[in-house]
This record gives C-alpha cells, sequence and structure tokens, in this order.
C-alpha cells in the first residue's frame, strides 16, 4: 500500500508532505478564480447560495453566481455531514489531503444548524423561511391539539412532501434545461420523503462504500454540461455517538480524506471539485431536562426541534408569561425569541411564507454553547448522543468551503 501523502504527490504534481495548504494547483486556479470569491467581510453565504452559483456556472438561467464561480463544464460537490470550519482547523492534521486543497472563504450553515433545514436551502437555493423545513422536528398545522410533530428526516406518510416543500429544486430546472444531475448517497436514502422534499429531481445513484460512490462519480460527469452531489453522514454519526475529537470521530474524518484523495484522482478533467459540510458540532456538558425540577414545561404542549434549536408550542394565551419565565429561569444559559421576535431578526431569512409562520414555535429556545435542552419524552435518545448541533455559536454554524479541480 502507498501512504496517502504518496498518493497525493502522484495526483498532484508538486506536492511534497509539509509544502502547505496551497500546493494543490494554486497557482492554476489563482488564473481563474476571481481574489475577492466569497468574501463579504465576514461569513455571509450559505449553502443556497453555493448551489445557486454552482448551478449558474453550469448554464442554469436565473440561478444567482454570488460566489462568482467561473463557469464550468462539469461540478462535483462532496457535502460532508457534520464537518464544521472549526473542527477541521483543529483536527485536519489526521489526513493530509486537508493541508493540500484550497479553502476558499467559509460559509455558514442556516438556522437551526441541522441536516433537514440546511440541505433544503442547498437543494432548493432558497432560506428555511422560504423552503419551510425549519427544523429537526416541527408542528403539522392543523394536526389537532396539542397536534403532532413532523420529524423531518424520518417523516410521516400522512404528510406529502411534495406539498410539505413545493418550491421547485434546484436539480429539477437544471434538469429541464438539459443538465445532468446525479445524485450519490446512501441506497436507504433513495426513495425517502425527505429526498423528495429537498432533493428531487436528480438521478439517484445509491453507493454504500466508497469504491461505488467513486464509480457513480465518474458516471455522473462521463458527458459535459453535469452536476454530481455526493452526501455522506459516517462523521456525523461518529459525532453524535462518541463526540467531536473522539478516537471515532477522528477515524471517520481520516476516512473523509481518503474519499476525498479517491474522488480527485478519478475525475474527469477539467471537473470542478468542491468540499463542504451542512453544520458543526458541539459536545455540551449540561443537560436542562425541561420541566424537572424547573417549570419550563408551564402552558408548553409540544417541544419540537432538537436539544440545541427548540421549537416551543404554547398553549394559546400564554407566549408573553412563559417567554418572561423562561428567560428569568434561564438568563445567560439561552437566548429566548417569541415567534415574531425570531422572524424580524431575521433567523429564518429574510421572507417567511405563511407556510412556514404557521411551523415555526412560539418560542425559539437556543442554548448557550454548553447546555442542551432535553425533551422529556426523550431523555434517552437526547441524553446519549455526546456531540449536538442546530444552535447559533460559529463551531456548529461555520462551515468549511473547499476546492480542488
Amino acid at each position: 500500500d502507498i501512504s496517502a501523502e504518496t498518493s497525493i504527490s502522484m495526483i498532484f504534481p508538486g506536492f511534497s508532505p509539509g509544502f502547505g495548504r496551497t500546493a494543490l494547483g494554486v497557482r492554476a486556479m489563482a488564473r481563474i478564480l476571481p481574489r475577492n470569491l466569497g468574501q463579504t467581510g465576514d461569513v455571509g453565504f450559505g449553502l443556497a447560495d453555493l448551489s445557486q452559483s454552482i448551478f449558474s456556472s453550469l448554464g442554469l438561467p436565473d440561478a444567482t453566481n454570488s460566489l462568482q464561480l467561473p463557469e464550468s463544464r462539469r461540478t462535483c460537490l462532496l457535502l460532508v455531514d457534520g464537518l464544521g470550519a472549526e473542527a477541521l482547523q483543529k483536527f485536519g492534521s489526521v489526513h493530509p489531503v486537508f493541508q493540500h486543497v484550497i479553502a476558499l472563504p467559509d460559509l455558514r450553515s442556516d438556522f437551526p444548524s441541522t441536516t433537514v433545514t440546511n440541505l433544503s436551502s442547498l437543494g432548493t437555493g432558497k432560506s428555511a423561511g422560504e423552503h419551510g423545513m425549519v427544523g429537526y422536528t416541527v408542528r403539522v398545522p392543523n394536526s389537532g391539539n396539542p397536534g403532532r410533530l413532523l420529524n423531518g428526516l424520518k417523516w410521516d406518510e400522512r404528510v406529502d412532501p411534495l406539498s410539505w416543500q413545493m418550491i421547485p429544486t434546484l436539480f429539477e430546472r437544471a434538469v429541464e434545461q438539459g443538465i445532468s444531475v446525479s445524485s450519490i448517497g446512501e441506497k436507504r436514502y433513495q426513495n425517502t420523503a425527505f429526498t423528495t422534499a429537498a432533493l428531487r429531481g436528480a438521478r439517484y445513484l445509491g453507493a454504500n462504500r466508497p469504491p461505488e460512490i467513486v464509480t457513480h462519480i465518474k458516471i455522473a460527469l462521463a458527458e459535459p454540461g453535469s452536476f454530481a452531489y455526493v452526501y455522506v453522514n459516517g462523521l456525523d454519526a461518529a459525532g453524535h455517538k462518541a463526540g467531536v475529537g473522539s478516537d471515532k470521530w477522528l477515524l471517520a474524518l481520516e476516512a473523509v480524506g481518503d474519499l476525498i484523495l479517491q474522488i480527485v484522482n478519478q475525475l474527469p478533467k477539467n471537473t470542478q471539485f468542491f468540499i463542504t459540510a451542512d453544520h458543526g458540532m458541539v459536545n455540551p456538558e449540561e443537560k436542562i431536562i425541561l420541566g424537572r425540577d424547573n417549570p419550563l414545561m408551564n402552558y408548553v404542549t409540544l417541544v419540537g426541534g432538537e436539544p440545541r434549536a427548540r421549537h416551543i408550542y404554547l398553549e394559546p394565551g400564554s407566549e408573553t408569561d412563559v417567554t418572561s419565565l423562561w428567560r428569568e429561569f434561564l438568563r445567560d444559559q439561552a437566548v429566548i425569541h417569541t415567534k415574531q421576535e425570531a422572524i424580524s431578526a431575521g433567523l429564518f431569512g429574510e421572507n417567511v411564507s405563511d407556510d412556514c409562520f404557521d411551523r415555526i414555535g412560539d418560542l425559539i429556545a437556543i442554548p448557550s454553547e454548553n447546555v442542551l435542552f432535553i425533551d422529556p419524552t426523550r431523555i434517552d435518545q437526547e441524553s446519549a448522543m455526546v456531540g449536538h448541533h442546530g444552535g447559533l455559536t460559529n463551531t456548529e454554524v461555520v462551515i468549511p468551503l473547499l476546492m480542488a479541480q
């Protein structure tokens, strides 16, 4: 077997171990990419901007190229679930490939910093307030009293995904314009309601192992005018189970590095290859079980969202009192917004549709970095996880954008 560093030197001439982050063709790329790519003075662009820019570079009319990507004939996007920019900066040395890709300006994860919301932003090119996928679990409007929650990943057969998320995806729009679009991920995701809601329109190529992924990418990009979206979630799963920085998580990050290397080695010539994520992850230690030795379940009818970003649904007329109660009890342990405050603050984007408005909690509760809000009906499941996401810390929100060609 040859080492990863040897493999990199074979694929990218001029690479030598420790040479630095710009070894991977940066001089050639500097002639192509505008110098101000993505730079706004802060982390301003998200996954909706990235996907719009990618499809614009592939020739999709009416797609906005906010990132000023150069024209492309073939583009591959690898989305690594759970890979935050801070974690990559801290632990990227586990695999040499992370030191030798081009680091473009970081992106931001939409609130809540969770997979349901951000893959929907990627797929539609819209904000959460427009596509309406505003949390891991949210209440289904007009579902009775207290109503029922829709889990965006596991779904509910009583809810039509095409009605729940009605905006045409960028994948659909691109296919209508003659762009070949393929989605590559585990076979179990192919026919899920979430895939239908957020990522419909692409040809789905199921792949459970790295060799299958690489093979399907080659198939997807065989012809000019093609896009391959690749999703992997091993890092996120390791983070939830063992925590960011754990041995299990580091092995998963090393596997991501191996996959990047295999993909680059097999990409057709002149393919743009981007690597990004949907969110980062933190390892909070303080668990507040809602309603246990505290008044936080007073007047609460449903607990939605997840431990780092809660949608709290209330009895009618109780919003003012409950808001004051939560703020007084939690003080600096959380930021508490009423629904209207969250919308006015732009938490879900500039525009919030009527459908989305009805799904948002009466309160939005966002804990500080080391705190979790545990649903009293899911104590064992939520307490067992070490790594979490959904909140607004930089660790959760800032995500990397890497490029190789």
